[in-house]
């Protein structure tokens, strides 16, 4: 049986609801943590993500700090005129800030530039379009882009 939640999320001003479906799913109110667990789906609008499974982390006022996909994480980011596609290990997302962490074999597609970026570790600041990206000494990050334009 798949279970349905919906979040709210502060997105500066303007809050947007998260939709979480998943197959398994406990809550550990002294830790202010949602375990979802098994084919798990974040929806927020246009963006979603795919993982194995999702620990939401709450603050006292049960507003959400940050949400971790963990295991074979798939997903598709929509921001302002951003467009992201791609996969990791491990997907961290932190809602104030609107920063991602890709951890895990992180391969981003950049859809809108027509840009590919992988490494080990990813940060996309979502705000200011700016990246970090680390990679290990036998794993290199590679930076994938067009010279020329298209026509």
């Amino acid at each position: 049986m798949q279970l349905l939640l919906l979040l709210i999320l502060p997105f500066g001003l303007c809050a947007e609801k998260v939709e979480v479906t998943s197959k398994n799913f406990y809550a550990k109110d002294s830790e202010n943590q949602a375990h979802f667990i098994d084919d798990v789906l974040v929806k927020q609008g246009k963006s979603w993500i795919h993982s194995d499974r999702l620990i939401v982390y709450f603050d006292e006022n049960n507003e959400t700090i940050q949400y971790d996909a963990i295991g074979n994480a798939t997903f598709e980011i929509f921001k302002e005129q951003s467009h992201y596609k791609g996969k990791a290990q491990k997907v961290t997302h932190f809602p104030r800030t609107a920063e991602y962490l890709f951890a895990g074999d992180a391969v981003i597609n950049d859809v809108t530039k027509d840009r590919q970026v992988k490494g080990n570790t990813i940060v996309i600041e979502s705000v200011t379009g700016n990246a970090i990206v680390k990679g290990t000494s036998k794993k290199p990050i590679k930076f994938i882009f067009d010279t020329e334009k298209k026509k």
